[in-house]
């Protein structure tokens, strides 16, 4: 990992500068990848109902995500693809927003029973229409279906591509449809980035489980919604929280040995709620190498490479992230990733840079919040640090330094000193 690290940090230098580079402020237009490149936008919901968008928005996250297992293709993340849902869009401005050569549009009908997907592939430079049709089956085929959309256009863009590779990238994640109904509420309730939306995600993923034990995707989901439970303070009994992330984990790993979604969740909750950074990250290594287009994957990496010790390596993986997903709106924690990794590489300038940009995103996310008042206060920026300290304990007003280590667990004892020390100096009582 550390080599492919390495070349990581050398395609995405010039992404990756700075924090207003990355805002898209001054930045150049991406330039495009050595590989076919393709953004999936938001499938328009034709079935009348506004309360099926879930299910239109569930169709095209498994489009991207069977795309994404294609080592041979540049694939946007979800959460960039769905930056454009509602708009009217130029595809030649989304290739240059997104970097991509080619960009998916369509639909969803969904009746009764029935459903229809329709799609059409787009060369982004010319604009020029390379590939439509539409696939009518019933529900029960929708995985089926989702396929066909996938293998025509790898099809089109990417003919050399082995049959074995496309017969590899077909998943069915669950039997039952009523589970897979309930996995994609939760995942659009998750999309929310609220206290509510995590706790609705995770009864929903719970009950998922219920209809269907084997369907490895729901238990990283839910391990995911412990891990931003304690990041945020929202933890109300601890040791139980703990031994249930154990017990999520552990059956991600079991039941999705290629469900790259559900491994890196689940790593990343085992290393960040449980401690266990070895075994987190190997889940989450393995999630690369299934699926080396996962942002979510290479930001959760991120993080465990950050509490090892190792922030360089830690900064390149947020860089590939930053890559793979442009424009997300789940931004805020790659940004408070790249602001921690900077503050324990002892970089405090660029620590509180990122950490200002990921609390302007999201305001009630209290680690960049951390990382700035304790950042600012190592500078001799005071002013800064307790107006930090302030506004993390309107949000979490029980929270101590004596809390941290628990909090955030990490590896090296002197970066655990060095972030007391500059919370101490902000502020933030014992």
């Amino acid at each position: 990992m550390q080599q492919q690290s390495k070349i990581i940090a050398e395609s995405t230098r010039e992404y990756s500068a700075s924090p207003d580079e990355a805002a898209g402020k001054s930045a150049p237009a991406l330039m495009l990848p050595d590989k076919p490149s393709i953004a999936v936008l938001p499938f328009q919901n034709m079935s009348g109902d506004l309360g099926q968008d879930y299910f239109a928005d569930g169709v095209v996250e498994e489009i991207i995500t069977a795309l994404t297992r294609f080592r041979h293709l540049f694939v946007i993340a979800r959460n960039s693809s769905f930056t454009y849902k509602g708009r009217s869009v130029d595809v030649k401005q989304v290739g240059r927003e997104l970097g991509v050569r080619y960009v998916l549009e369509g639909s969803v009908r969904k009746t009764a029973n029935k459903v229809r997907i329709a799609g059409q592939l787009i060369d982004t430079s010319l604009g020029t229409h390379l590939w439509a049709d539409r696939f009518d089956g019933l529900l029960e085929d929708i995985f089926d279906l989702q396929d066909q959309v996938t293998a025509c256009v790898v099809g089109a863009i990417a003919p050399k591509l082995e049959q074995a590779e496309i017969e590899r990238a077909k998943h069915k994640p669950t039997e039952s449809l009523d589970a897979y109904d309930l996995y994609l509420r939760g995942t659009a309730s998750i999309y929310q980035y609220t206290k509510e939306g995590f706790n609705d995600a995770l009864h929903l993923f719970y009950r998922a489980i219920e209809l269907d034990p084997d369907f490895a995707t729901p238990y990283g989901m839910a391990a995911r919604c412990y891990a931003r439970h304690k990041a945020d303070g929202w933890t109300t009994d601890r040791p139980r929280q703990i031994a249930e992330t154990v017990r999520l984990a552990r059956s991600a790993a079991k039941l999705g040995k290629d469900d790259a979604v559900a491994l890196c969740n689940g790593g990343f909750a085992l290393a960040y709620v449980v401690g266990d950074l070895d075994n987190g990250a190997a889940m989450i290594d393995r999630a690369l190498l299934l699926n080396p287009n996962l942002a979510a994957a290479w930001t959760h990496s991120g993080w465990v490479w950050m509490l090892r010790g190792e922030p360089e390596v830690a900064i390149n993986h947020f860089a590939q992230a930053m890559r793979l997903s442009p424009l997300d709106p789940n931004a805020f924690s790659t940004q408070a990733g790249l602001a921690s990794a900077h503050f324990f590489a002892g970089r405090y300038d660029e620590a509180a840079s990122w950490a200002e940009r990921s609390v302007r995103e999201q305001a009630g996310h209290t680690p960049p919040l951390r990382i700035l008042a304790a950042s600012s206060a190592l500078m001799g920026r005071l002013e800064d640090a307790h107006a930090a300290i302030a506004r993390l304990r309107q949000l979490e007003p029980t929270f101590r330094i004596s809390d941290l280590r628990d909090r955030t667990p990490l590896r090296r004892p002197q970066d655990l000193a060095t972030f007391a020390d500059g919370l101490r100096k902000a502020g933030l009582p014992e």
